[in-house]
């Protein structure tokens, strides 16, 4: 998915707490190219939300009163196609994080990060991209690895990579961006990003953080 042409990035906040979104709408409504067009205070109106606005980006809270973040981004990804879920979690929250990205969220953030970085976030997911706050990449990758996986080895699905390319995908499941893979592989950045683009494409990712998933669950990166 990439942005919409007019280049407007339109947003449904979910939070159960309404200063969490007031906050955000405020300064939202003061960012170029970003437009909240609704608001929810649990998963299941995000997900009512979602379908009937389609919007391109929902900043998803986790833990709410009904329908959890979780449960409300697997009902959007199975039903909206170029709706995207952003996140917001806090920094303790790892089994939900782990849930969260398996039902297809594209990344997530702490809440204690700058409205900045929330922001340029947006961007990023609308963007088609996936983005995890670095605070937490590398906890979040090294648990990762001890937990179990929700369904079966991935194995076969590795059947169809070669093995350059099940190199790449080992180091991006270690966390390595496309320029870190290029050097510890001695090739270029582009070379790097064709070799994503390849993964995504064979294994029917839909994004970095699916790979990182695919990488574990089908035991190329270990603690």
């Amino acid at each position: 998915m990439t942005a919409p042409a007019d280049d407007v990035v339109r947003v449904v906040l979910t939070d159960d707490q309404p200063l969490v979104r007031t906050a955000l709408r405020m300064v939202i409504a003061e960012t170029p190219g970003l437009d909240v067009v609704g608001e929810a205070g649990n998963g299941a109106e995000a997900v009512e939300l979602a379908g009937t606005l389609r919007p391109d980006v929902v900043v998803m809270d986790l833990r709410m009163p009904g329908m959890d973040g979780i449960e409300a981004t697997r009902r959007i990804m199975t039903d909206q196609a170029t709706t995207r879920v952003l996140v917001l979690t806090t920094f303790d929250d790892d089994d939900y994080v782990y849930g969260a990205l398996r039902a297809g969220a594209s990344g997530f953030l702490v809440k204690d990060m700058g409205l900045d970085d929330i922001l340029a976030a947006i961007r990023v997911v609308a963007a088609g991209d996936a983005l995890i706050a670095p605070s937490v990449t590398r906890r979040l990758i090294e648990d990762f690895a001890g937990r179990p996986a929700s369904g079966p080895p991935r194995r076969r699905a590795l059947d169809s990579i070669t093995e350059r390319e099940r190199e790449v995908l080992a180091l991006i499941g270690r966390g390595l961006s496309n320029t870190e893979i290029a050097e510890q592989l001695v090739i270029s950045v582009a070379t790097a990003k064709t070799y994503v683009t390849r993964l995504l494409s064979k294994l029917d990712a839909r994004d970095r953080v699916q790979l990182v998933i695919i990488a574990y669950e089908a035991g190329l990166v270990t603690p």
